[in-house]
């Protein structure tokens, strides 16, 4: 199967680029809501899926007893752009539980924040793995470890007790198998699992409305997505897609873009879960379509729709910064 084209690159008038893609809007019950593309297709979630890899993390008590709060669980949910405040925030979890930045298996690299590296540069810095991106995840993985008496060394490679977990939890909210035949390795090198897309929107709704759930995990994952809402900018940073989506609507919408064209939300006054995939793992592509999908389902609120309308349609700039074109939904989309 063929998925259509989504999101269209203008320069002038002109159509110079396309991207294809799938989107999988689904309901707590397990029923479909809207779907564009092949949805059956296993996918790499990546980062986008974060927030469900951090209820052991919660559950455990960890994060109470590590007296963590919105900023914390936002973080572990994250995939930050490097900048003082998330390394700092990211250092802090790790000596909460008695750690430093050496416990990070994550490895390093110069923030995404072009700010942030140049600041680091010029004081004569070297990235470390604070920087990385997964750093608040890392640490989540490590307080959980640390709390629950597991071996935190070697947390990132399957088989460790902490991956059971997670794969564990990946496997109990979005209703498929993380099998070792799916199975890839993450940037951040922990395990990351090829399942269907929609299972991550049906995931992603029970993740909004508990649906499903023991009183336990609905309460965790209402905790995690609530953070997250409260605290978009250690979520992502400066200048970011989510952060600017978030703010269009605080407390309403939740997203969390991953590597390679994927997105995952929330609407939890909708009961809604989503999930796509741009084809061909562009950033700007994936970042259209789940600004048009918000824009339709909550068509509803005009001035919301407004200003998620407006984000679906960046403008192509020039290296002067002029506009010279713009990205587009397609009517696949509208």
């Amino acid at each position: 199967m063929s998925n259509p084209v989504l999101v269209e690159v203008l320069r002038g008038a002109v159509v110079e680029s396309a991207h294809r893609g799938a989107v999988s809007v689904f309901d707590a019950d397990g029923k479909p809501v809207w779907e564009i593309g092949d949805t059956t297709r296993p996918v790499f979630p990546r980062s986008a899926v974060k927030a469900i890899q951090a209820l052991p993390l919660v559950e455990s008590g960890a994060a109470d007893a590590y007296g963590l709060g919105d900023r914390e669980l936002a973080l572990a949910c994250a995939s930050h752009s490097g900048e003082p405040a998330h390394v700092e925030l990211a250092a802090a979890m790790l000596a909460k539980a008695g750690l430093d930045k050496s416990a990070l298996e994550c490895g390093a690299h110069w923030p995404s924040s072009h700010d942030a590296t140049i600041a680091l540069a010029r004081g004569g810095g070297t990235p470390n793995a604070l920087h990385n991106n997964c750093s608040g995840k890392h640490s989540g993985f490590l307080c959980t470890c640390v709390h629950s008496g597991i071996e935190h060394r070697g947390y990132v490679k399957a088989g460790h007790a902490l991956q059971d977990m997670v794969r564990d939890v990946m496997q109990s909210v979005t209703g498929a198998a993380h099998d070792v035949d799916h199975c890839g390795t993450d940037g951040c090198s922990i395990p990351t699992y090829a399942v269907p897309l929609k299972n991550f929107a049906l995931g992603f709704a029970r993740m909004a409305t508990g649906r499903g759930f023991s009183p336990e995990r609905a309460k965790s994952a209402k905790r995690l997505l609530s953070a997250c809402m409260a605290e978009p900018f250690l979520v992502a940073g400066t200048g970011k897609a989510d952060l600017a989506l978030m703010h269009a609507a605080p407390g309403r919408i939740f997203v969390k873009t991953g590597a390679e064209g994927v997105y995952c939300a929330a609407l939890p006054e909708l009961a809604l879960g989503i999930a796509l995939k741009c084809d061909d793992g562009a950033g700007r592509g994936a970042e259209t379509m789940i600004a048009a999908v918000l824009a339709k389902l909550l068509r509803s609120d005009e001035a919301l729709a407004a200003k998620l309308t407006q984000l679906a349609h960046p403008p192509v700039e020039s290296r002067i910064g002029a506009k010279v074109g713009t990205l587009r939904p397609t009517a696949a989309l509208s």
